[in-house]
């Protein structure tokens, strides 16, 4: 099956042609550093990191861009609120974003350009579309005029005619139309600037991807990625003013996550409801959070709640764990990938169905825990294929970064320095109950399991042994 990714530009699933024969070129928006990243960030580059994980395992090689807007009026007005200055504002948080990526196991990107970097390359694309007549300089400014672009409006489907008729922009008599947006922004009082053609002055924000892209990708490129909420107007902007000045395609795919909600409401910070994935990956295990992000469609909308992420953490336990006893029952794993991973393939050439593949992970552990329980040579040979493509598949998901063994114990510890309990004193009980049902005295264990289980303590038998858990 060849995969098929849902382009935005066609609004349509399409089968997946790169320019280039084994590679792939994939530039995502990055985030604009003027403040912590929050869930909502962690959502996109989690899936797009998927989806260079995959494109990788599955042979191509991948150029992946993501950039920093490091110049901005967000930044500035941190700045000022803070006393500092925008470079030190970006570069804190460049910093901050990194540790948090880190932390959630998201590997970096190929490139990671800053709007700062490629000042030159911002002003060369400027003055390229003033020279073919697409843009224009006012005062200090340059504005890129809509109405030369006649695709104006493809990627987000709206008509210059219907904007123009609905439109509530602000009116500066100095453009030419409403929409026409800045390619470049002339200095103000104690703002960040850089000289040129037009005077001193900074880019606008949509310019800063166009010359990044085309710099270190070329003209056109495979994939452009990014949250749905820059369909309209960066992306479409991107678009006009990326072909204007090349006359050639852009991206060949537009590929958009949806939005993170919290308990069913747009995430805000008007509402209080704006979760920092620093805050976030303390309450959670990092892996935990980048399984419930990839349990729904990318395309569709994600409802973050505590209970959604507590059933997250509860199937990173049974992964782990499924880890755990394979280890210690010297399970010998075969080296090729069975005909799990073929339908694991097939549910991500479906336009990245994380979900759908997540399905057949989980059902993967059930099933080779049953074989193992079972025990004959001929059972543990199947459920060692299928536990080989589950580590295949948890690879691609970014999980399973640690030993089972210290992700378990870690967990206890954690555990039990929130509860008091002392891991000793519980070890001992178990032990006590193994000897009781040894001796087969089992009103002594039923008694000891209600102990531990008054203490918070949940017992699971298992063939090799008794494992026991926190509630």
């Amino acid at each position: 099956m060849s995969l098929r990714i849902y382009n935005t530009l066609h609004r349509k699933k399409e089968i997946f042609t790169p320019m280039e024969k084994g590679r792939v070129r994939l530039y995502v928006c990055g985030p604009t550093v003027y403040d912590y990243s929050h869930i909502g960030h962690a959502r996109s580059v989690i899936f797009f990191d998927v989806v260079v994980r995959y494109f990788r395992v599955k042979g191509y090689e991948v150029t992946y861009v993501r950039n920093f807007t490091d110049v901005d009026d967000k930044i500035i007005q941190k700045a000022n609120e803070t006393g500092s200055d925008s470079a030190t504002v970006s570069e804190t948080f460049i910093r901050a974003f990194h540790e948090d990526m880190d932390r959630l196991h998201v590997l970096r990107p190929d490139l990671e350009p800053r709007a700062t970097a490629h000042m030159s390359d911002i002003i060369d694309v400027v003055t390229l579309l003033i020279e073919k007549g697409h843009a224009y300089p006012v005062d200090g400014d340059v504005y890129f005029s809509v109405e030369t672009f006649a695709d104006y409006g493809k990627l987000s489907g709206r008509k210059l005619e219907d904007m123009e008729a609905g439109s509530r922009i602000a009116v500066d008599t100095r453009k030419k139309n409403p929409h026409d947006f800045a390619l470049w922004k002339a200095a103000k009082p104690d703002e960040p600037f850089w000289q040129s053609p037009w005077g001193p002055g900074r880019p606008g924000w949509h310019i800063e991807c166009t010359a990044m892209s085309c710099v270190l990708l070329g003209a056109s490129f495979d994939i452009h990625g990014g949250g749905k909420d820059l369909i309209f107007p960066h992306h479409e902007n991107e678009i006009a003013q990326s072909e204007a000045a090349t006359g050639q395609p852009f991206a060949s795919y537009w590929v958009h996550n949806g939005f993170v909600n919290i308990n069913q409401e747009k995430m805000s910070k008007s509402l209080g409801n704006f979760l920092r994935v620093r805050d976030v990956i303390e309450t959670w295990h990092p892996e935990s959070v980048r399984l419930f992000l990839l349990s729904s469609h990318y395309r569709s909308p994600i409802d973050f709640t505590d209970q959604y992420l507590d059933e997250a953490a509860q199937n990173l336990d049974k992964l782990y764990a499924l880890f755990l006893r394979a280890h210690a029952s010297n399970l010998t794993l075969p080296d090729g990938r069975g005909e799990l991973w073929q339908s694991f393939c097939a549910a991500m050439d479906d336009d990245f169905n994380t979900a759908k593949a997540m399905g057949l992970m989980y059902d993967a552990i059930r099933s080779a825990n049953r074989l193992m329980d079972e025990g004959s040579p001929k059972s543990n040979r199947q459920a060692a294929a299928l536990i080989a493509d589950c580590y295949s598949m948890a690879d691609v998901f970014g999980l399973g970064n640690e030993e089972a063994s210290v992700y378990f114990e870690t967990k206890k510890k954690n555990a039990l320095s929130s509860t008091g309990l002392d891991a000793s004193e519980i070890d001992a009980l178990v032990r006590e109950r193994t000897e009781a049902r040894k001796h087969k005295d089992f009103h002594k264990a039923d008694a000891v399991r209600q102990q531990l289980l008054d203490m918070g303590v949940v017992l699971e038998d298992k063939p090799e042994g008794t494992l026991w858990r926190l509630e």
